[in-house]
């Protein structure tokens, strides 16, 4: 792969990974084949700043983990209006860490 490409990717995709896992991701995508790049192309990753906003605004309602692909856990939310407000709150400080391991499992089910 060209690295000026996985340069490009990096420095757009950045803020959807861990700090430790940037290197992983950028050896990953430096070793694949042009077919799996494009599919890479087409990986719509969840921003964990929205997925913030949505847990502050409306997490109550679960509405930030069924965003971010999480649907029992948004269920469980909706149920008990999140946790009673409790597990809402402390969605505030976990929401965005969660968002980034989703999007890590969606960038790795790309290369199965």
């Amino acid at each position: 792969m060209d690295s000026q490409k996985v340069d490009m990717f990096m420095m757009t995709n950045a803020k959807f990974f861990e700090g430790h896992q940037l290197q992983y991701v950028r050896e990953k995508v430096l070793a694949m084949d042009e077919d799996k790049w494009v599919s890479l192309q087409f990986i719509q990753f969840k921003d964990p700043t929205t997925a913030l906003l949505i847990s502050i605004f409306a997490g109550v309602y679960g509405i930030d983990r069924f965003y971010i692909g999480d649907t029992g856990m948004g269920v469980g939310k909706l149920l008990t209006c999140g946790g009673f407000g409790v597990w809402a709150i402390v969605d505030w400080f976990l929401i965005q860490g969660a968002t980034k391991d989703k999007n890590m499992e969606q960038f790795n089910q790309a290369f199965m």
